[in-house]
């Protein structure tokens, strides 16, 4: 009796562990951009390995070849979608060398199909690496593609994840489990020392040309201030200093003047730099990329 109940639990937990991994749902994401067929082509793929697949858009306006930013916004919007999620991450200036296609499984329980090359290192920081297998091509890739060399968004990637997501193969038919790691791109993360706080620009607020960093409220916060306080800010491009300023951290827009510089907690509860109705970004050449640090301290 023990044993069949004990049968009956194992199943029970596999199968849940099975819906949980696998829901049926596909984000894409690349610096394809929207000009021509090659999304449309990558979806076209997915729906032919199942037509029931729920497929979405993360973006498709990464600049070109910007994998740093390809990171950023997994990092930004993974979290967001229900566990078993697999996305297509696709910005692969290496396509067709030696880079490694993988599948990395998060610790939260999503899938990400994307070129290892620096892609997955904020979403494997902030979501954990629970495991990671190379893409098997001779199993996992779209028929008679073997010679395309320069598609492997649509040929590779948009399959594998159309047959993950639709439970045509498991995790491990994925391909061979590798160690837990992952290329990661080295960049300046939040610290506070000796009354000084500095982080990374990881990304701007585009739209507008604010500027965020990945300094939380928290750090901020150690050095004492509080929400109309000036604080000191320095902002540099690898060791070239472009912006050395005090600035009133303030809670909105509308507590400055048009065409003031200011400071602000964003929507990831992060410290940002802005110009009210202005692009900080064009006003200062101010970027984003792992190259980019910024410096805050209390006057």
């Amino acid at each position: 009796m023990r044993i069949i109940y004990g049968f009956i639990l194992f199943f029970f937990l596999t199968t849940q562990q099975l819906v949980q991994a696998q829901n049926g749902i596909v984000v894409f994401q690349s610096d394809f951009g929207l000009k021509d067929g090659a999304v449309s082509a990558m979806k076209g793929v997915a729906l032919g390995v199942s037509p029931t697949l729920k497929l979405f858009d993360l973006t498709h306006e990464i600049p070109a070849y910007n994998i740093w930013e390809a990171a950023y916004r997994l990092y930004q919007t993974a979290p967001y979608y229900p566990k078993g999620t697999v996305f297509v991450s696709v910005c692969d200036p290496g396509v067709g060398t030696d880079r490694h296609s993988v599948v990395l499984l998060t610790k939260s329980g999503h899938y990400i199909v994307t070129p290892d090359n620096g892609t997955l290192t904020l979403v494997a920081e902030q979501l954990g690496i629970s495991q990671v297998r190379q893409i098997n091509e001779a199993i996992n890739r779209r028929k008679n593609s073997n010679e395309s060399y320069t598609f492997h968004g649509r040929d590779v990637y948009a399959y594998t994840a159309a047959r993950l997501a639709s439970r045509t193969i498991t995790f491990e038919q994925v391909g061979a489990k590798l160690p837990n790691e992952v290329v990661r791109l080295p960049y300046q993360k939040a610290e506070y020392k000796g009354r000084i706080v500095k982080g990374n620009i990881p990304i701007l607020d585009i739209q507008y040309g604010n500027v965020w960093s990945n300094i939380p409220k928290a750090m901020i916060e150690q050095l004492g201030v509080k929400p109309g306080a000036p604080l000191h800010v320095q902002i540099y491009q690898n060791d070239k200093l472009l912006y050395d300023k005090s600035v009133r951290w303030v809670n909105t827009f509308g507590e400055v003047a048009i065409g003031e510089d200011m400071a602000y907690i964003n929507s990831l509860m992060n410290f940002s730099v802005a110009v009210n109705q202005g692009s900080f970004s064009e006003t200062y050449k101010v970027f984003s990329g792992p190259e980019w640090t910024i410096v805050v301290s209390s006057n």
